[in-house]
């Protein structure tokens, strides 16, 4: 799959052992965390890639910057982003303390955002210059905890269904310069995760991220030029598109708001036939 992206430019944050390691053996990449990344810079050289390392924060405004500019300053040009940069402060909500919450948002959340801002001005002014639309990918990562919660992770998934939002959003704004945006939610085994519950091991070869790198170098490359604005759920086993939010049985406009009330009660009776109501009215 490596020849989709022959002669591309691609940044990747958060190389490490783990996910980051095996889309920048894909790729070539860049990263925070200089000795692992350097290791992988390493390998891509001695299999006749070309990388480097970049150790700035991406959660900094300047340093996101100098991540992009880096990249272009160097290769002459940036092809590929790809978000992937992530920690986690697991503990339930009401243990949860500012810093443990601030830490996760900032690197995820912000750090998603400032070198997709950088990167997209990039392009911008490349498809002004040109005068015409040019062919950019931009790559976030999600996850299942962001689209579907996880106990212990109200920091890690709101930053992640930030991110999932973040991604469908500037998907529609960068269209217009040929520019896709698509999002990730990997089901893997890495480096951040490996803690967090006992696996089997045929579990664990399953969570594997050598199985979600396909989906990301196809994002990546030309062949995905028509599809953006989606997340994609990848590994153990499974490739799905992530939907949105959709409406179910409406409530029809009412001029009597005390009408609502049994409007409301109605659709709940319909969602949880068994359920017990906890009241009869809900508007009085």
């Amino acid at each position: 799959m490596t020849k989709m992206l022959d002669g591309k430019v691609v940044v990747i944050s958060g190389v490490g052992p783990g996910l980051g390691t095996t889309l920048a053996h894909r790729c070539t990449g860049e990263g925070a965390d200089l000795l692992p990344a350097q290791q992988v810079v390493d390998d891509i050289k001695r299999n006749g890639g070309e990388a480097i390392v970049n150790g700035n924060d991406v959660s900094d405004w300047a340093g996101a910057k100098a991540l992009i500019d880096d990249a272009v300053n160097t290769f002459g040009r940036l092809d590929v982003l790809i978000n992937n940069a992530g920690i986690l402060r697991d503990r339930m909500m009401v243990n949860m303390t500012e810093a443990e919450w601030d830490a996760v948002i900032k690197v995820h959340l912000k750090g998603t955002f400032a070198p997709s801002h950088h990167a997209a001005q990039y392009w911008r002014q490349e498809a002004k210059t040109r005068g015409a639309p040019v062919s950019a990918r931009l790559i976030n990562t999600s996850s299942a905890s962001g689209l579907f919660g996880n106990v212990g992770q109200s920091n890690y998934g709101a930053a992640k269904a930030g991110i999932a939002a973040f991604t469908i959003i500037s998907a529609t704004e960068l269209r217009q310069y040929g520019i896709t945006v698509n999002a990730i939610a990997p089901r893997a085994q890495t480096r951040m995760t490996e803690g967090l519950r006992e696996r089997t091991e045929e579990e664990i070869k399953r969570r594997n991220p050598r199985w979600v790198a396909p989906i990301v170098v196809w994002l990546a490359s030309e062949q995905s030029q028509d599809v953006t604005g989606r997340v994609f759920e990848a590994g153990d086993g499974i490739l799905k598109v992530a939907e949105g939010w959709h409406a179910g049985p409406g409530i029809d406009p009412v001029e009597d708001p005390n009408e609502l009330g049994p409007q409301v009660m109605e659709l709940m009776r319909k969602a949880r036939p068994n359920a017990d109501i906890w009241g009869r009215d809900i508007v009085s």
